[in-house]
């Protein structure tokens, strides 16, 4: 594989994820680690937070490569717990606190796991999933007030927390600080062990399609992802600046870039556990972070946000956006709402997936080339090849993304079938990542995402790619976002069909669609153009805030089949 070598190389010091957190609290005890509502905590305070939770987690029979899971919005117990089942060598399992019942199950088990941390709100839905796990689990109750100044406390309960005080009601359950009265000081913890091969954390895939995959990542993984992206930003990173950590800990984006990546490198994060364009606007006027990280949408969300119309963003050094594609025409908007607010920074867009952590390329700093995701991160590789097989195409031509580096997962859980498919051992001796996303390479080794291979649409025999469609109907001023899919069609095989969220104030009428279909018709061939406009006040997000364009299909397919086939137009 020669079509693209990494010229930046890393030493990745043989530590795990906890000891990269103590060895910055040893140089800098008293800088601020996390703040959580105005409360910060120093690192010095946040080591004797994890060691205090470690040797509870160990004083309540949790041991080496046994499985907890936390099931938690980014709170102080998070990080705490995270970080604490590291220090002991057990394996974090991380899902999303709004999980369904069912899904809460389906963690359990297929992870094994002995314990799950959640917070009272969830209490009653989790000890449901609980009872119907395969094996006995222990739920830690957690409760937000805990961490919060003694007034916020008071009025967070008297508001939203008096009805959860109850919880837990069973013997199923321990509250967090009944669990850490067990941690007593005289219990010795292990030493910690540092292997490139053990699991040290299990994230999800979005389970768009089918059940969720596990995918099992070391400590190497977070540790190499978290110093190759502070390289890759180009940007001064050390203590006293701030990131706003809005991105949830169950996503590889969220844990891996807003929380690690921070921490090892002595920054601090600002903590939110729960998200609002209001909310998110507030924090950034108020806390004046010096990074943000988030998907697309988040950003899209921010230039109408009222209470930003006068702020000062000059404080910003950074602004990262994955997890989605970023339009040409979103990026063009938000820098230029940057540059009205005296911000002298641009949106940089990165590329990766779970597998990998989370990203594992970004626009660089001052080279920003159109529809490029940028250069990959020091010491990862990529190719590009004819889908499904080791064959590289031309540079500029299009194929499947391919990648290898040290951030790449030791593979899916419980699954050798799956891991077959995607992690490949090839003619040189290295594992290589098949990404299923299509995208090409320039001469200069930037790299172009193009499409996920699923979602690309064949009609007539045709290849339309939904990220082209969307760019050009972003680019209409009455538009806010949009997003294309494919539709059953008996003739053609599949239709393309737009759904359309328009801007604030914006009327959905022909003449509107007319507009959209005009620009359409300049940038897009005949064969490729929507069948259908619909348009809708929002559209169903995924659980990490992209747009669900797979609960769309679904939705469409379903009603078709509940009707006569449709006969398609000339």
């Amino acid at each position: 594989m020669t079509q693209h070598t990494a010229k930046r190389h890393l030493d990745y010091p043989e530590l795990t994820m906890f000891q990269m957190i103590e060895r910055i609290a040893k140089e800098y005890p008293k800088e601020a680690a996390y703040e959580f509502y105005n409360r910060k905590t120093s690192y010095l305070s946040f080591v004797e937070q994890i060691e205090q939770a470690a040797r509870a987690f160990t004083a309540h029979g949790i041991g080496y490569n046994d499985v907890v899971t936390i099931c938690l919005p980014n709170i102080p117990q998070t990080l705490i717990c995270f970080y604490a089942l590291n220090r002991i060598g057990a394996i974090a399992n991380m899902v999303h606190p709004l999980s369904a019942t069912k899904e809460i199950v389906f963690y359990l088990n297929i992870s094994k796991s002995k314990m799950i941390l959640t917070a009272d709100l969830f209490y009653e839905k989790v000890d449901c999933a609980v009872q119907e796990a395969e094996n006995p689990v222990t739920i830690i109750v957690a409760r937000m007030q805990d961490e919060l100044t003694p007034l916020l406390a008071a009025a967070f309960t008297f508001r939203k927390g008096r009805p959860f005080l109850k919880y837990p009601d069973s013997d199923r359950g321990i509250t967090w600080k009944h669990f850490l009265k067990k941690g007593r000081a005289s219990l010795q913890l292990p030493v910690p062990v540092f292997d490139k091969e053990k699991t040290a954390v299990i994230l999800y895939s979005g389970g768009t399609s089918g059940l969720p995959k596990g995918i099992c990542l070391t400590d190497l993984n977070f540790n190499a992802c978290a110093m190759q992206a502070r390289e890759s930003m180009g940007t001064e990173f050390f203590p006293g600046l701030k990131m706003l950590s809005c991105m949830p800990c169950f996503h590889g984006f969220g844990l891996g870039i807003n929380i690690h990546t921070v921490l090892i490198h002595g920054a601090e994060c600002i903590l939110m556990p729960t998200f609002t364009n209001e909310s998110y606007a507030e924090m950034l006027a108020k806390k004046k972070p010096n990074f943000i990280a988030g998907v697309p949408t988040i950003f899209e969300a921010l230039l109408h946000v009222k209470n930003l119309n006068n702020v000062d963003l000059s404080f910003l050094m950074g602004m990262f956006c994955g997890g989605d594609s970023l339009s040409v025409e979103l990026k063009k908007k938000v820098d230029a709402f940057l540059k009205e607010h005296n911000a002298t920074i641009q949106v940089r867009e990165g590329y990766g997936l779970t597998e990998c952590v989370t990203a594992s390329c970004l626009t660089p700093k001052d080279d920003y080339r159109p529809g490029s995701i940028g250069l990959p991160f020091p010491d990862t590789d990529y190719c590009i090849v004819r889908p499904g097989t080791e064959d590289e195409v031309l540079r500029g031509e299009e194929g499947e993304i391919i990648l290898t580096g040290p951030s790449l997962m030791l593979g899916y859980l419980d699954n050798p079938e799956e891991t077959a498919r995607t992690l490949r051992t090839l003619s040189d001796g290295r594992t290589w990542l098949y990404t299923g996303d299509l995208g090409k390479m320039d001469r200069d080794g930037f790299v172009y995402y193009s499409q996920r291979m699923k979602r690309m649409i064949i009609t007539n025999g045709y290849n339309v790619y939904p990220g082209q469609l969307e760019n050009v109907i972003d680019s209409c001023e009455e538009v806010a976002y949009s997003c294309v899919i494919g539709i059953k069609d008996a003739r053609r095989g599949q239709r393309v069909k737009a759904y359309v969220v328009l801007r604030d104030g914006i009327e959905g009428d022909d003449t509107c669609r007319q507009h959209i279909m005009e620009q359409l018709k300049l940038h897009i061939a005949k064969y490729a153009l929507p069948r259908e406009i619909e348009f809708r006040k929002e559209l169903p997000k995924t659980l990490v805030g992209k747009v669900a364009f797979r609960q769309l299909e679904e939705e469409v397919n379903a009603q078709l089949s509940e009707e006569k086939p449709h006969a398609s137009e000339q």
